[in-house]
């Protein structure tokens, strides 16, 4: 049996973000079938970790989900071409104002496979230096940044503080990371 293929895509909207297309696939079967997919430029996301086992989070509201989420610092590849590892170091200084002595790639996950391509790059940060930062947007503008204790975070997360999937995963690699170099 032939594998799936993609038969084509129609362009349903282009946002300064995100493009919508209804695609057209066939299965292996033969049987044609349509899907909705979101096209993403693709993300960073970086995990803070200070020397004191603390990370620097941000909470910043969410148009999506309507309410603030603490999450790790992220943000879209937006600038074409520049490396993944650029784009981190550039977010890292922009949301929180710190610049990455050490920056380590933990993982490279799909977000949400079943409708976008967006894919994130995911780092450790480490070595920490202080620099100005440049919040961009209206949510940026107003986030606070904090400071959580990496072994409060099984807790926070088991309770509902932390439900952010790329602060997950990030926090929880981070865990195992910092666990693998004291071992």
């Amino acid at each position: 049996m032939p594998p799936f293929h993609k038969l084509g895509e129609t362009e349903l909207f282009r946002g300064s973000l995100i493009q919508v297309a209804s695609a057209r696939f066939a299965g292996p079967d033969g049987i044609e079938f349509e899907r909705d997919v979101v096209h993403h430029p693709g993300a960073v996301v970086v995990v803070p970790l200070t020397g004191s086992g603390t990370v620097v989070m941000v909470r910043q509201y969410r148009a999506a989900v309507g309410g603030e989420l603490l999450e790790v610092p992220a943000g879209k590849r937006d600038v074409d071409g520049e490396p993944a590892d650029v784009t981190a170091r550039r977010e890292l200084a922009e949301e929180v104002g710190l610049r990455a002595g050490r920056l380590d790639l933990l993982a490279r996950f799909y977000n949400s496979p079943g409708f976008t391509d967006e894919f994130s790059f995911l780092y450790l940060a480490q070595d920490l230096q202080s620099v100005p930062s440049d919040r961009q947007g209206a949510e940026e503008q107003h986030m606070t940044v904090e400071e959580i204790r990496l072994k409060d975070v099984p807790a926070m997360i088991a309770n509902g503080e932390i439900v952010d999937a790329k602060s997950i995963i990030g926090l929880c690699l981070a865990m195992r990371s910092t666990e693998a170099a004291t071992a």
